[in-house]
Protein backbone atom coordinates (compact mmCIF):
# COMPACT_ATOMS: atom_id res chain seq x y z
CA UNK A 1 0.00 0.00 0.00
CA UNK A 2 2.81 2.40 0.57
CA UNK A 3 4.54 1.69 -2.35
CA UNK A 4 1.43 2.10 -4.21
CA UNK A 5 0.62 5.87 -2.59
CA UNK A 6 5.02 6.94 -3.29
CA UNK A 7 4.44 5.82 -7.43
CA UNK A 8 0.68 7.79 -7.19
CA UNK A 9 2.67 10.71 -5.61
CA UNK A 10 5.43 10.53 -7.67
CA UNK A 11 3.34 10.09 -10.84
CA UNK A 12 1.67 13.08 -9.64
CA UNK A 13 4.75 15.15 -8.63
CA UNK A 14 6.61 14.42 -12.45
CA UNK A 15 2.77 15.24 -13.65
CA UNK A 16 3.01 18.38 -12.11
CA UNK A 17 6.44 19.38 -12.91
CA UNK A 18 5.85 18.23 -16.79
CA UNK A 19 2.74 20.50 -16.63
CA UNK A 20 4.48 23.51 -15.36
CA UNK A 21 7.42 23.25 -17.89
CA UNK A 22 4.65 23.29 -20.54
CA UNK A 23 3.13 26.19 -19.13
CA UNK A 24 5.77 28.12 -19.38
CA UNK A 25 6.80 27.53 -22.72
CA UNK A 26 3.18 28.42 -23.47
CA UNK A 27 3.73 31.44 -21.43
CA UNK A 28 6.63 32.27 -23.94
CA UNK A 29 4.83 32.53 -26.93
CA UNK A 30 2.10 34.22 -25.71
CA UNK A 31 4.35 36.73 -24.19
CA UNK A 32 6.71 37.28 -26.94
CA UNK A 33 3.76 36.55 -29.73
CA UNK A 34 5.89 34.30 -32.18
CA UNK A 35 3.69 32.27 -34.51
CA UNK A 36 4.20 29.41 -33.37
CA UNK A 37 2.90 28.18 -37.25
CA UNK A 38 5.81 30.15 -38.65
CA UNK A 39 8.03 28.90 -36.13
CA UNK A 40 6.87 25.59 -37.44
CA UNK A 41 8.51 26.16 -40.49
CA UNK A 42 12.15 27.71 -39.32
CA UNK A 43 12.13 24.58 -37.62
CA UNK A 44 11.12 22.05 -40.82
CA UNK A 45 14.05 24.60 -42.67
CA UNK A 46 16.23 23.30 -40.14
CA UNK A 47 16.10 19.95 -40.61
CA UNK A 48 16.14 20.17 -44.44
CA UNK A 49 19.28 21.61 -43.84
CA UNK A 50 20.78 19.57 -41.22
CA UNK A 51 19.85 16.01 -43.45
CA UNK A 52 21.16 17.50 -46.21
CA UNK A 53 24.22 18.87 -44.77
CA UNK A 54 24.71 15.25 -43.57
CA UNK A 55 23.42 13.02 -46.49
CA UNK A 56 25.65 15.35 -48.78
CA UNK A 57 29.46 14.94 -46.39
CA UNK A 58 29.21 18.44 -45.26
CA UNK A 59 28.72 20.12 -48.90
CA UNK A 60 24.71 21.91 -47.72
CA UNK A 61 26.07 24.18 -44.74
CA UNK A 62 28.62 26.38 -46.49
CA UNK A 63 28.99 29.75 -46.77
CA UNK A 64 29.07 28.96 -50.55
CA UNK A 65 26.03 26.73 -51.14
CA UNK A 66 24.23 29.21 -48.92
CA UNK A 67 25.06 32.33 -50.38
CA UNK A 68 23.78 30.66 -53.92
CA UNK A 69 20.88 29.94 -52.15
CA UNK A 70 19.75 32.82 -50.98
CA UNK A 71 20.54 34.45 -54.91
CA UNK A 72 18.57 30.92 -56.28
CA UNK A 73 15.54 32.11 -53.99
CA UNK A 74 15.59 35.51 -55.09
CA UNK A 75 13.23 35.35 -57.90
CA UNK A 76 10.46 32.79 -56.94
CA UNK A 77 10.62 34.71 -53.24
CA UNK A 78 9.94 38.26 -54.73
CA UNK A 79 6.48 36.48 -56.69
CA UNK A 80 5.76 34.44 -54.41
CA UNK A 81 4.59 37.67 -52.16
CA UNK A 82 2.33 38.86 -54.78
CA UNK A 83 0.62 35.42 -54.91
CA UNK A 84 -0.06 35.48 -51.04
CA UNK A 85 -2.47 37.99 -52.08
CA UNK A 86 -3.97 36.46 -54.89
CA UNK A 87 -4.61 33.54 -52.93
CA UNK A 88 -6.12 35.43 -50.31
CA UNK A 89 -8.42 36.63 -52.75
CA UNK A 90 -9.61 32.91 -53.62
CA UNK A 91 -7.84 33.13 -57.14
CA UNK A 92 -5.07 32.04 -58.79
CA UNK A 93 -2.64 32.66 -61.21
CA UNK A 94 -0.85 29.59 -63.15
CA UNK A 95 1.01 31.88 -65.54
CA UNK A 96 3.54 33.60 -63.11
CA UNK A 97 6.30 31.33 -65.05
CA UNK A 98 5.06 32.99 -68.26
CA UNK A 99 4.39 36.39 -67.68
CA UNK A 100 8.63 35.85 -66.10
CA UNK A 101 9.62 34.61 -69.49
CA UNK A 102 7.89 36.70 -71.78
CA UNK A 103 9.47 40.49 -69.66
CA UNK A 104 12.08 38.67 -69.53
CA UNK A 105 11.98 38.40 -73.34
CA UNK A 106 10.97 42.02 -74.10
CA UNK A 107 14.11 42.97 -71.45
CA UNK A 108 16.25 41.30 -73.32
CA UNK A 109 15.71 42.71 -76.73
CA UNK A 110 15.58 46.00 -75.20
CA UNK A 111 18.82 46.28 -74.09
CA UNK A 112 20.80 44.48 -76.40
CA UNK A 113 19.47 44.75 -79.39
CA UNK A 114 17.06 48.36 -79.30
CA UNK A 115 18.57 50.51 -76.90
CA UNK A 116 22.15 50.25 -77.78
CA UNK A 117 21.29 51.84 -80.85
CA UNK A 118 19.95 54.98 -79.30
CA UNK A 119 22.58 54.80 -76.54
CA UNK A 120 25.37 52.84 -77.01
CA UNK A 121 26.39 49.62 -75.41
CA UNK A 122 26.20 49.60 -71.74
CA UNK A 123 25.10 53.24 -71.36
CA UNK A 124 23.79 53.96 -67.80
CA UNK A 125 20.13 54.48 -68.73
CA UNK A 126 19.63 51.98 -70.67
CA UNK A 127 19.20 49.52 -67.32
CA UNK A 128 17.06 51.87 -65.96
CA UNK A 129 14.36 52.25 -69.43
CA UNK A 130 14.93 48.09 -69.47
CA UNK A 131 13.54 47.38 -65.97
CA UNK A 132 10.88 49.93 -66.25
CA UNK A 133 9.76 49.10 -69.58
CA UNK A 134 9.56 44.80 -68.40
CA UNK A 135 7.71 46.39 -65.22
CA UNK A 136 5.64 48.30 -67.33
CA UNK A 137 4.82 45.19 -69.34
CA UNK A 138 3.92 43.05 -66.69
CA UNK A 139 1.84 45.41 -65.08
CA UNK A 140 -0.14 45.64 -68.43
CA UNK A 141 -0.58 41.84 -68.72
CA UNK A 142 -1.94 41.71 -65.26
CA UNK A 143 -4.02 44.29 -66.03
CA UNK A 144 -5.49 42.87 -68.79
CA UNK A 145 -5.82 39.66 -66.76
CA UNK A 146 -7.11 40.72 -63.16
CA UNK A 147 -10.20 42.59 -65.85
CA UNK A 148 -10.96 39.76 -67.48
CA UNK A 149 -11.74 38.00 -63.61
CA UNK A 150 -13.09 40.65 -62.25
CA UNK A 151 -15.35 41.98 -64.81
CA UNK A 152 -16.38 39.39 -67.29
CA UNK A 153 -16.80 36.97 -64.95
CA UNK A 154 -14.23 34.17 -66.33
CA UNK A 155 -12.42 31.95 -63.47
CA UNK A 156 -9.08 32.93 -62.36
CA UNK A 157 -8.13 29.44 -63.28
CA UNK A 158 -8.97 29.75 -66.41
CA UNK A 159 -7.71 32.80 -67.03
CA UNK A 160 -4.27 32.21 -65.93
CA UNK A 161 -4.09 29.06 -67.68
CA UNK A 162 -4.69 30.65 -70.71
CA UNK A 163 -2.24 33.39 -69.65
CA UNK A 164 0.34 30.79 -69.28
CA UNK A 165 0.04 29.12 -72.59
CA UNK A 166 -0.53 33.05 -74.57
CA UNK A 167 2.50 34.36 -72.93
CA UNK A 168 4.74 31.21 -73.50
CA UNK A 169 3.88 30.78 -76.79
CA UNK A 170 4.69 34.85 -77.00
CA UNK A 171 7.96 34.64 -75.59
CA UNK A 172 9.14 32.22 -78.69
CA UNK A 173 7.57 34.66 -81.40
CA UNK A 174 9.55 38.00 -79.93
CA UNK A 175 12.40 36.48 -81.30
CA UNK A 176 11.09 33.60 -83.25
CA UNK A 177 13.41 31.15 -80.46
CA UNK A 178 16.39 32.55 -80.53
CA UNK A 179 18.22 32.66 -77.34
CA UNK A 180 19.24 36.57 -76.87
CA UNK A 181 22.48 37.42 -74.47
CA UNK A 182 24.79 39.02 -73.67
CA UNK A 183 23.02 41.92 -70.68
CA UNK A 184 23.70 45.06 -70.13
CA UNK A 185 26.66 45.37 -67.51
CA UNK A 186 24.50 47.24 -65.43
CA UNK A 187 21.53 45.11 -65.77
CA UNK A 188 23.81 41.98 -64.90
CA UNK A 189 24.30 43.24 -61.36
CA UNK A 190 20.78 42.35 -60.50
CA UNK A 191 21.48 38.73 -60.90
CA UNK A 192 24.24 38.78 -58.51
CA UNK A 193 27.77 37.15 -59.17
CA UNK A 194 31.21 38.94 -58.09
CA UNK A 195 30.50 42.39 -59.04
CA UNK A 196 26.72 41.77 -58.15
CA UNK A 197 27.27 41.72 -54.30
CA UNK A 198 28.13 44.78 -52.16
CA UNK A 199 31.34 43.07 -50.18
CA UNK A 200 32.13 42.82 -46.96
CA UNK A 201 31.47 46.66 -45.21
CA UNK A 202 29.07 47.48 -46.87
CA UNK A 203 27.21 43.98 -46.11
CA UNK A 204 28.10 45.22 -42.24
CA UNK A 205 26.31 48.24 -42.94
CA UNK A 206 23.07 46.62 -43.83
CA UNK A 207 23.55 44.31 -41.08
CA UNK A 208 23.85 46.94 -38.61
CA UNK A 209 20.68 49.39 -40.16
CA UNK A 210 18.76 46.46 -40.11
CA UNK A 211 19.15 46.02 -36.11
CA UNK A 212 18.48 49.12 -36.11
CA UNK A 213 15.18 49.19 -37.84
CA UNK A 214 14.23 46.42 -35.84
CA UNK A 215 15.33 48.06 -32.53
CA UNK A 216 13.03 51.11 -33.78
CA UNK A 217 9.81 48.89 -35.25
CA UNK A 218 9.76 47.34 -31.99
CA UNK A 219 9.76 50.63 -29.88
CA UNK A 220 7.26 52.20 -32.27
CA UNK A 221 4.89 48.93 -31.96
CA UNK A 222 5.33 49.47 -28.28
CA UNK A 223 4.18 53.53 -28.23
CA UNK A 224 1.63 52.30 -30.71
CA UNK A 225 -0.12 49.66 -27.94
CA UNK A 226 0.43 52.31 -24.88
CA UNK A 227 -1.32 54.96 -27.13
CA UNK A 228 -4.35 52.87 -28.21
CA UNK A 229 -4.69 50.94 -24.39
CA UNK A 230 -3.81 47.89 -25.77
CA UNK A 231 -1.52 45.38 -24.15
CA UNK A 232 1.67 44.99 -24.21
CA UNK A 233 4.82 42.45 -24.45
CA UNK A 234 7.03 42.20 -21.30
CA UNK A 235 9.59 43.75 -21.50
CA UNK A 236 11.80 40.81 -21.41
CA UNK A 237 9.96 39.44 -24.14
CA UNK A 238 11.03 42.92 -26.06
CA UNK A 239 14.54 42.46 -25.50
CA UNK A 240 14.74 38.36 -26.55
CA UNK A 241 12.56 39.59 -29.94
CA UNK A 242 15.70 42.28 -30.59
CA UNK A 243 18.33 39.81 -29.38
CA UNK A 244 16.84 36.65 -31.76
CA UNK A 245 16.68 39.14 -34.93
CA UNK A 246 19.81 40.70 -34.69
CA UNK A 247 21.55 37.48 -34.38
CA UNK A 248 19.45 36.60 -37.48
CA UNK A 249 20.78 39.12 -39.32
CA UNK A 250 23.83 39.59 -38.13
CA UNK A 251 24.97 35.57 -38.66
CA UNK A 252 23.07 36.27 -41.98
CA UNK A 253 25.76 38.83 -42.92
CA UNK A 254 28.50 36.82 -41.38
CA UNK A 255 27.80 33.95 -43.53
CA UNK A 256 27.87 35.64 -46.52
CA UNK A 257 30.94 37.19 -45.84
CA UNK A 258 32.96 34.48 -45.24
CA UNK A 259 32.31 33.57 -48.95
CA UNK A 260 35.36 34.76 -51.00
CA UNK A 261 35.96 35.38 -54.57
CA UNK A 262 37.12 32.89 -56.76
CA UNK A 263 40.83 32.84 -57.28
CA UNK A 264 41.08 33.53 -60.95
CA UNK A 265 38.70 36.94 -60.45
CA UNK A 266 40.95 37.88 -56.84
CA UNK A 267 44.04 36.95 -58.83
CA UNK A 268 42.64 39.70 -61.71
CA UNK A 269 41.43 42.05 -59.73
CA UNK A 270 44.72 42.08 -57.45
CA UNK A 271 46.83 42.59 -60.91
CA UNK A 272 44.52 45.52 -61.82
CA UNK A 273 45.44 47.21 -58.61
CA UNK A 274 48.71 46.18 -58.48
CA UNK A 275 48.40 44.45 -54.83
CA UNK A 276 50.60 41.53 -54.18
CA UNK A 277 49.56 38.19 -54.09
CA UNK A 278 49.69 36.68 -51.42
CA UNK A 279 50.87 33.08 -50.54
CA UNK A 280 47.54 31.82 -49.11
CA UNK A 281 45.38 33.95 -51.58
CA UNK A 282 43.45 36.98 -51.57
CA UNK A 283 40.43 36.55 -49.56
CA UNK A 284 37.92 39.08 -50.76
CA UNK A 285 34.19 38.54 -49.49
CA UNK A 286 31.48 38.42 -51.68
CA UNK A 287 29.28 40.10 -48.88
CA UNK A 288 25.34 40.55 -49.72
CA UNK A 289 24.57 39.85 -53.20
CA UNK A 290 22.12 42.91 -54.66
CA UNK A 291 19.12 40.27 -55.86
CA UNK A 292 18.82 39.08 -52.46
CA UNK A 293 18.64 42.73 -51.16
CA UNK A 294 16.03 43.41 -53.65
CA UNK A 295 14.19 40.34 -53.04
CA UNK A 296 13.87 42.09 -49.03
CA UNK A 297 12.87 45.39 -50.13
CA UNK A 298 10.10 43.61 -51.96
CA UNK A 299 9.11 41.69 -49.32
CA UNK A 300 9.58 44.60 -46.82
CA UNK A 301 7.27 46.63 -49.42
CA UNK A 302 4.15 43.92 -49.74
CA UNK A 303 4.46 43.64 -46.03
CA UNK A 304 3.80 47.49 -45.70
CA UNK A 305 1.04 47.17 -48.34
CA UNK A 306 -0.90 43.93 -46.93
CA UNK A 307 -0.73 44.83 -43.20
CA UNK A 308 -0.45 48.61 -43.58
CA UNK A 309 -2.21 50.20 -46.38
CA UNK A 310 -6.17 50.27 -47.40
CA UNK A 311 -5.95 48.47 -49.85
CA UNK A 312 -4.36 45.38 -48.11
CA UNK A 313 -7.25 45.28 -45.84
CA UNK A 314 -9.72 45.30 -48.62
CA UNK A 315 -7.47 42.29 -49.64
CA UNK A 316 -8.28 39.98 -46.84
CA UNK A 317 -11.30 41.29 -46.02
CA UNK A 318 -12.51 40.03 -49.64
CA UNK A 319 -10.87 37.18 -48.94
CA UNK A 320 -12.57 36.66 -45.56
CA UNK A 321 -16.44 36.82 -47.01
CA UNK A 322 -16.58 38.14 -50.57
CA UNK A 323 -20.11 39.33 -50.21
CA UNK A 324 -20.04 41.22 -47.03
CA UNK A 325 -16.79 43.18 -48.17
CA UNK A 326 -18.77 44.39 -51.59
CA UNK A 327 -21.95 44.95 -49.59
CA UNK A 328 -19.88 47.09 -46.95
CA UNK A 329 -18.57 49.34 -50.21
CA UNK A 330 -15.51 47.97 -51.35
CA UNK A 331 -15.01 47.73 -55.19
CA UNK A 332 -14.10 43.95 -55.17
CA UNK A 333 -13.58 44.21 -58.91
CA UNK A 334 -11.15 47.07 -59.00
CA UNK A 335 -9.20 45.27 -56.04
CA UNK A 336 -8.91 42.04 -58.05
CA UNK A 337 -7.41 43.99 -60.90
CA UNK A 338 -4.86 45.84 -58.95
CA UNK A 339 -3.89 42.54 -57.59
CA UNK A 340 -3.00 41.16 -60.87
CA UNK A 341 -1.71 44.38 -62.13
CA UNK A 342 0.47 43.63 -59.15
CA UNK A 343 1.94 40.35 -59.36
CA UNK A 344 2.27 41.27 -63.33
CA UNK A 345 5.25 43.79 -61.87
CA UNK A 346 6.64 41.30 -59.88
CA UNK A 347 7.06 38.64 -62.37
CA UNK A 348 8.91 41.50 -64.43
CA UNK A 349 10.71 42.57 -61.22
CA UNK A 350 11.82 38.14 -61.06
CA UNK A 351 12.35 37.96 -64.68
CA UNK A 352 15.00 40.95 -64.10
CA UNK A 353 16.77 39.17 -61.16
CA UNK A 354 16.25 35.87 -63.36
CA UNK A 355 17.41 37.02 -66.91
CA UNK A 356 20.52 38.94 -65.21
CA UNK A 357 22.12 36.08 -62.88
CA UNK A 358 21.63 33.72 -66.46
CA UNK A 359 22.90 36.83 -68.46
CA UNK A 360 20.66 36.19 -71.10
CA UNK A 361 16.89 35.42 -71.74
CA UNK A 362 16.16 32.46 -73.10
CA UNK A 363 12.43 30.50 -73.96
CA UNK A 364 12.64 28.21 -71.13
CA UNK A 365 13.05 30.79 -68.73
CA UNK A 366 10.44 30.84 -65.86
CA UNK A 367 9.32 27.14 -66.82
CA UNK A 368 7.80 25.51 -63.74
CA UNK A 369 8.31 28.97 -61.77
CA UNK A 370 4.04 29.22 -61.21
CA UNK A 371 4.51 25.62 -59.59
CA UNK A 372 7.40 26.95 -57.06
CA UNK A 373 5.31 30.35 -56.77
CA UNK A 374 2.54 28.95 -55.76
CA UNK A 375 4.13 25.85 -53.54
CA UNK A 376 5.85 28.77 -51.35
CA UNK A 377 2.67 30.48 -50.59
CA UNK A 378 0.80 27.96 -49.41
CA UNK A 379 3.66 26.03 -47.45
CA UNK A 380 4.08 29.91 -46.08
CA UNK A 381 0.54 29.81 -44.27
CA UNK A 382 -1.55 31.13 -46.87
CA UNK A 383 -4.57 29.63 -47.28
CA UNK A 384 -6.18 28.50 -50.27
CA UNK A 385 -9.41 28.96 -48.61
CA UNK A 386 -8.87 32.86 -48.65
CA UNK A 387 -8.88 35.05 -46.12
CA UNK A 388 -4.98 33.93 -44.20
CA UNK A 389 -1.83 34.56 -45.80
CA UNK A 390 1.70 36.21 -44.57
CA UNK A 391 4.26 37.84 -46.65
CA UNK A 392 7.32 36.70 -44.84
CA UNK A 393 6.05 33.01 -44.43
CA UNK A 394 5.48 33.13 -48.42
CA UNK A 395 9.31 34.57 -48.47
CA UNK A 396 10.59 31.38 -46.07
CA UNK A 397 8.41 29.21 -47.73
CA UNK A 398 10.55 30.01 -51.13
CA UNK A 399 13.91 29.42 -49.16
CA UNK A 400 12.12 25.92 -48.22
CA UNK A 401 10.88 24.78 -52.01
CA UNK A 402 14.57 26.27 -53.21
CA UNK A 403 16.71 24.17 -50.38
CA UNK A 404 14.97 21.23 -51.14
CA UNK A 405 15.79 21.50 -55.29
CA UNK A 406 19.56 22.48 -54.19
CA UNK A 407 19.57 19.64 -52.08
CA UNK A 408 19.03 17.05 -54.33
CA UNK A 409 20.87 18.46 -56.88
CA UNK A 410 23.83 18.48 -54.36
CA UNK A 411 22.88 14.74 -54.43
CA UNK A 412 22.70 13.97 -57.73
CA UNK A 413 18.98 13.08 -58.02
CA UNK A 414 17.69 13.08 -61.07
CA UNK A 415 15.30 16.49 -62.52
CA UNK A 416 12.12 14.21 -62.65
CA UNK A 417 12.57 12.83 -58.84
CA UNK A 418 13.13 16.12 -57.66
CA UNK A 419 9.41 16.97 -59.17
CA UNK A 420 7.58 14.53 -58.07
CA UNK A 421 9.08 14.92 -54.31
CA UNK A 422 8.45 18.95 -54.95
CA UNK A 423 4.70 17.85 -55.52
CA UNK A 424 4.57 15.85 -52.51
CA UNK A 425 5.57 18.47 -50.62
CA UNK A 426 3.03 20.90 -52.26
CA UNK A 427 0.33 17.82 -50.95
CA UNK A 428 1.24 17.94 -47.74
CA UNK A 429 0.97 21.55 -47.65
CA UNK A 430 -2.07 21.98 -48.51
CA UNK A 431 -3.21 19.33 -46.53
CA UNK A 432 -1.58 20.65 -43.20
CA UNK A 433 -3.36 23.86 -43.91
CA UNK A 434 -6.74 21.96 -44.30
CA UNK A 435 -5.68 20.27 -40.90
CA UNK A 436 -4.69 23.45 -38.98
CA UNK A 437 -8.11 25.14 -40.17
CA UNK A 438 -10.29 22.80 -38.88
CA UNK A 439 -8.90 22.88 -35.96
CA UNK A 440 -8.99 26.45 -35.49
CA UNK A 441 -12.78 26.11 -36.01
Amino acid sequence: MAETIQSTTNSKTSGAAGQAEGNIVARFFRATEIDTRMLGMIGALLIIWVGFHILTGGLFLTPRNLWNLSVQTASVAVMATGMVLVIVTRNIDLSVGSILGFTGMIMGVLQARLLPELFGFNHPAIWIITLAGGIAIGALIGTLQGSIIAFLGVPSFIVTLGGLLIWRGATWFVTSGQTVAPMDVNFRLMGGGTEGSIGATWSWIVGILACLAIIAAIINARRQRKRFSFPRRPVWAEYVLVALGCIVVLGAVYIANDYPWPAAIARRYADANNIPWPDGGLFISQGIAIPVLIAIAVGIVMTFIATRLRFGRYVFAIGGNPEAAELAGIKTRWVTVKIFALMGMLCAIAAAISTARLNAATNAQGELDELYTIAAAVIGGTSLAGGMGSIAGAMLGALVMQSLQSGMVLLGIDSPFQRIVVGMVLVTAVWLDTVYRSRAK
